[in-house]
């Protein structure tokens, strides 16, 4: 297989297939271990130049001057932009769908809204030269109160969001006659997203066409944003990603950097690398806003659910809400006839947060499962046990089937393989000598997406073939399993099979989030691959002196490169040798998933803004993947320290497209989640809202010490309904549940409840 433009073999299977459904090791892997994928810093553009970020040092108010005469007479130096020197660009669309803004966006702040905001760029022959210069830049400001985060006393109680608020039934009346009763709050911190490749952007103007090269979860629709930007036509700009290291959700839009940058390169006319340091992450995008929720759980004594009731805050910026919403899990895990859920948004002086794996879904299982652990121990019931009394037999928010729920079987295949029956009810009744023992069991869900794409086959004059789409590849696979989707429908080996991703001038895909891309990118090759095999075989029934002439279609078949028929037994011709015999230099077909009587104007949309992004098009059965975790924990008395030692996760994600690269999504989310319950907290001087713990060595994440065995589990069915391809949403659903897997197997260590992430040593030994 070939990836982008650089071989590399994939392997094969004994006759040269590689089919769906088959593990295998990540095709670029190896690349990447060498150091031969090419990152967007990587790329090398003659002349190019540097800049850096100036970001503000107080958390509110104005900045008054800049003064720049140090910088400008430094060495090397080329450009100082600040608010007040640079032409406002055009606004662009909202990407989720909003009102197209109407106001010129500036990306460099003369109003503060947050410590860390962009407020100057200097622009250098080299990157030393300019951050020496930025340093030298000479900046008063008039400060403002600050609101640190929505604990500080001005906070306030937020705003009321109306579109997250959710009812059926009478859920304040059947709580109040409820026979048993749980009222308690959980919360959430900050968390930041930190993947191993930092943002970074190498902007390049040749005439009006604009290149961009960047990490990008959404070649399009970032591709849109600079061309809305700076006045132009989608096609004159070229937005190219074809490796991600990491994004988790915080590579999806266009940002400030990326503007200042572009905008730095058609001022000098050279090309412009501006690379965002990693304690500048923090601030130059926003990860997963802290939350609070509390929950009333009312329920009979059989602990039958009989009543939810839900009110919860998160942070959001000063100038536009984001919410992370905490009633998406809560809506849909557990049958309930008697729902109420409202949620404010508190505005804080903080960049505006952003996507972060499950976002909405994590906080939300968090609180949940944690109050249905303290509601087993109030019925005496065991918490798997009530799990599965409360079992939702159809979706309780909108009364649809389940398109596939099996919970069942993940409650009960991780239970098995845990050995969860020799648990004790007791707390405190586990021990290994100074070592507590605690097993926790939590669930989660995660909702199918499913958005229109397109993708283009080549089948080549030497028998090989070609996946092109403008999808990208962020370390989660899609380079592999397209070729093996390609590989199993065009009947060509998989070393034969090239696929190019992340360039905005391929076919159109839209976002890599809310785990869609594999199952809609796999529909659609699948059906280009179909389409193009069929024009191969009609090439090969009529081309002059055909062996296969006079045959019927649906007789003749392509394996292994290669045409044969069961009618004709004693003929079997190369793929090439058909296409040379007919004078055919390429296949080439097109096709996509949007509905036959869509505009142009809504297929641009629909891959570069989420409005086309919807529930799968099956109308009539809610498609979620799900989740059970079982988690043991050992608990020091002495120091308070928490480890895992040992998890269990059975997942229903429908069909898996590569069994391999689906338990490397699941461990991944599996170990964010640990970090999440142990580790992580975005730390703000209440000040200033300046945070304070911005680097790899303060803001902690799990590392390899960290990581116990896990296993994962397998217990879902091909599901039609979820997607063309029978898969259901893999990337995200890990992570949900597991923090509150720990936490309530701490508890079953300690006798102790922790309702705040990340657990807190001090409370352990208090």
């Amino acid at each position: 297989m070939k990836i982008h433009t650089e071989d590399r073999k994939l392997g094969d299977a004994a006759d040269g297939t590689m089919r769906l459904g088959q593990s295998f090791q990540r095709a670029e892997g190896a690349l990447k271990v060498h150091g031969a994928a090419t990152y967007a810093q990587d790329y090398v553009l003659e002349n190019t130049v540097h800049a850096v970020l100036v970001q503000a040092t107080i958390g509110a108010g104005e900045v008054l001057s800049i003064d720049a005469t140090a910088a400008n007479s430094r060495p090397g130096v080329l450009l100082i932009m600040t608010a007040e020197t640079i032409e406002p660009l055009s606004p662009a669309t909202d990407p989720v769908g909003g009102p197209m803004r109407t106001e010129p966006y500036n990306p460099l702040a003369r109003t503060v809204l947050y410590h860390g905001q962009q407020i100057a760029a200097v622009v250098a022959e080299t990157r030393e030269q300019a951050e020496e210069a930025a340093s030298l830049l000479a900046i008063t400001y008039r400060e403002a109160d600050v609101i640190a985060d929505f604990h500080a006393a001005n906070a306030g109680a937020g705003i009321a969001v109306a579109r997250a608020d959710l009812d059926w039934g009478d859920a304040q009346g059947a709580f109040d006659a409820a026979e048993i009763k749980i009222e308690q709050t959980y919360q959430t911190p900050r968390e930041y997203n930190v993947p191993l490749e930092p943002h970074a952007v190498i902007a390049d103007w040749q005439g009006d066409q604009l290149t961009i090269h960047e990490p990008s979860q959404w070649v399009d629709g970032m591709a849109r944003t600079y061309a809305e930007w700076f006045g132009l036509p989608f096609e004159k700009v070229r937005l190219i990603s074809p490796y991600v290291g990491g994004g988790f959700g915080c590579k999806v839009f266009a940002m400030p950097h990326g503007a200042i940058a572009a905008m730095a390169a058609r001022a000098i006319g050279r090309p412009v690398k501006l690379a965002v340091t990693r304690a500048q992450t923090f601030t130059a995008f926003g990860g997963r806003a802290a939350t609070w929720q509390t929950l009333k759980l009312g329920a009979d004594k059989t602990g039958k659910l009989v009543s939810i009731l839900q009110t919860g805050a998160s942070e959001t910026a000063m100038d536009s809400i984001r919410l992370e919403q905490l009633n998406q899990a809560t809506a849909v895990m557990w049958g309930v006839d008697n729902f109420h859920s409202r949620q404010n948004a508190v505005p804080v002086h903080t960049v505006l947060p952003g996507a972060l794996r499950a976002p909405g879904k994590n906080p939300s299982a968090f609180g949940l499962e944690c109050a249905m652990d303290e509601l087993a121990y109030a019925t005496n019931i065991d918490p798997l046990q009530l799990r599965l009394i409360n079992e939702a037999e159809k979706n309780p928010q909108t009364g649809e089937p389940w398109s596939s729920r099996k919970m069942r079987d993940a409650l009960a295949e991780g239970a098995r393989a845990f050995g969860w029956d020799r648990r004790p009810m007791a707390p405190r009744s586990m021990r290994n000598g100074h070592e507590l023992i605690g097993w926790g069991l939590a669930c989660g869900t995660f909702p199918a997406r499913h958005t229109p794409a397109e993708a283009t086959i080549r089948i080549l004059a030497d028998g090989s073939a070609e996946v092109l789409s403008s999808a990208i590849d962020m370390g989660t696979g899609t380079y592999t399993v397209l070729a093996q989707v390609a590989a199993d429908a065009l009947g060509i080996a998989i070393d034969d099979i090239t696929v190019r991703l992340g360039d905005s001038i391929l076919p159109r895909a839209p976002i890599a989030g809310n785990s869609q891309i594999a199952s809609l990118m796999a529909g659609v090759v699948h059906k280009a691959s179909i389409a193009a095999k069929e024009r191969l075989i009609e090439i090969a029934l009529t081309a002059k002196g055909s062996a296969f002439a006079g045959l019927q279609a649906n007789t003749l078949e392509v394996r292994d490169g290669r045409v044969s028929s069961a009618m004709a037994p004693q003929e079997t011709i190369p793929v090439y040798e058909i296409l040379r015999s007919t004078g055919t230099e390429i296949i080439e077909v097109t096709r996509d998933t949007f509905p036959t009587d869509v505009s142009a104007a809504d297929r641009y949309r629909s891959y570069t803004t989420t409005t086309g992004m919807q529930a799968p098009p099956n109308g009539g059965y809610s498609v979620y993947s799900w989740c059970a975790h079982f988690i043991e924990v050992r608990v020091d008395e002495d120091f308070g320290t928490v480890r895992v030692c040992r998890v269990v996760s059975a997942l229903d994600c429908g069909r898996l497209y590569n069994p391999k690269l689906s338990e490397s999504q699941w461990r991944g989310g599996i170990i964010m989640g640990i970090g999440q319950a142990l580790l992580e907290a975005g730390n703000v001087d209440p000040r200033n809202g300046r945070v304070i713990n911005n680097s790899l060595g303060d803001y902690l994440i799990a590392t390899n010490a960290d990581i116990p065995s896990i296993e994962t589990i397998s217990v879902g069915v091909e599901d039609y309904r979820a997607s063309e391809m029978g898969g259901k949403p893999v990337g995200e659903i890990s992570i949900v549940g597991v923090a509150a897997a720990i936490s309530n197997a701490v508890f079953h260590a300690t006798g102790k409840r922790f309702r705040r992430l990340p657990l807190n040593i001090a409370e352990i030994l208090d």
